[in-house]
């Protein structure tokens, strides 16, 4: 069986980078394609692995620029010639899941989010967009939504990272979807005992992640923030910044891994789709204050594995941390990382492997035995992949 794993863009080691690795230990003779490629900043493991890109990657300044070439973007991923390959997984967040695959092929796609700058974020983006965009998404946008809700009757299966993405799935492309969650190395990470006098904020630093709320929260109380992460939002997070809050920009894994087991909780201001550094957080065996919407619902579980506030404001998170810090005694390191067990890379490898080959057994026995005429063909698309409950009680 010939397999391919097609990821929007490969500039960074991110979340869904770490989705893509997953993948490829469980299929190591895939190939991997995507619109443009970045080797220097690839793991061994996907470098392992035959990468081809786009056209988008001849052009001047594309690897850095990506994002400024969204208009060719679908015209570029369907360039791609997936021939002659059986099993098709797209990691989808930009586009991914329009490739054209084989009529003979099963096409499974590990939805991360619809595209976010045009759908549910497509007013903020555009509102802190660039004068050209502004001008351009209106009339980009409306056409590249018709490209995504039709390329959507590609795919075979969908899978969802979180039960917040699946209703977005629902909602923009009327299917459903098996959620299983992406694969987090818990066991990277060890629990502290030297526990220091600060909270800790990381992620790349974009608008939508909202660490402005936690460095204005920060610096109104006084208390120590450190904040891990690049992006284009640092300038103007330093400028709003106190001395209490220290800017460590992009650091090496075992900085991270220090700063995770030492924080005293983690702040997690942004709406995510799921929200891996949380649980990099519990595998440390730390607290997560988080915003109560999105992913965070689905891993901060309030009393056991940390707290939620309602409200994106400075004030809410104020109060939220002086909640905590009144119970902080309360939280148990090694249950929170019990807890952040159960979102394994290994469970989502076994998740994956499970719907992959359900899919694949769907489709052959369809293929074997036609349909009744007049009827169609049915396959079974809404399942959830069973996750461990956590072996700890929850923390009172």
């Amino acid at each position: 069986m010939r397999v391919a794993i097609v990821h929007y863009w490969l500039v960074s080691m991110r979340g869904g980078e770490k989705v893509v690795e997953a993948l490829c230990d469980m299929y190591p003779d895939a190939d991997i394609f995507t619109l443009v490629y970045d080797e220097s900043r690839m793991s061994e493991t996907i470098k392992r692995h035959k990468v081809t890109s786009s056209f988008l990657q001849k052009i001047p300044g594309a690897v850095k620029h990506y994002q400024s070439l969204l208009p060719l973007m679908p015209f570029a991923l369907e360039s791609l010639d997936l021939s002659g390959y059986d099993l098709i997984i797209s990691s989808e967040s930009g586009p991914a899941k329009g490739i054209i695959a084989p009529p003979h092929s099963t096409h499974v796609c590990y939805c991360h989010s619809p595209m976010r700058y045009i759908w549910d974020h497509y007013h903020v983006y555009r509102a802190r967009a660039g004068l050209a965009s502004r001008m351009m998404l209106p009339v980009m946008a409306p056409l590249l939504r018709s490209w995504d809700v039709s390329t959507s009757l590609r795919v075979d299966r969908f899978v969802a990272n979180s039960h917040h993405v699946k209703a977005r799935i629902g909602k923009y492309y009327g299917r459903s979807a098996t959620v299983i969650h992406p694969p987090v190395a818990v066991d990277d990470y060890a629990v502290s005992d030297d526990i220091g006098d600060f909270y800790l904020c990381a992620g790349q630093l974009v608008s939508y992640k909202r660490i402005d709320l936690a460095v204005r929260a920060f610096t109104k109380m006084g208390r120590n923030l450190v904040v891990i992460g690049e992006g284009k939002e640092l300038a103007a997070l330093k400028a709003i910044a106190g001395p209490t809050i220290t800017f460590l920009g992009r650091t090496p894994f075992p900085v991270m891994k220090e700063k995770l087991a030492r924080c005293r909780a983690l702040i997690f201001p942004g709406e995510e789709d799921f929200g891996i550094v949380p649980v990099e957080a519990m595998a440390s065996g730390r607290p997560v204050i988080a915003f109560g919407s999105g992913g965070a619902l689905e891993t901060v579980l309030p009393g056991l594995s940390g707290m939620l506030f309602n409200e994106q404001t400075p004030e809410a998170i104020i109060d939220a941390v002086e909640s905590f810090e009144a119970q902080a005694a309360m939280f148990d390191p090694q249950a929170i990382r019990a807890h952040a067990a159960r979102f394994s890379t290994r469970n989502f490898k076994l998740g994956m492997e499970l719907i992959i080959q359900e899919e694949l057994r769907a489709r052959k026995t369809a293929a074997l035995q036609p349909a009744p005429h007049g009827e169609a063909r049915r396959f079974p698309f809404d399942t959830v992949f069973p996750v461990p409950a956590p072996e700890t009680d929850r923390v009172h």
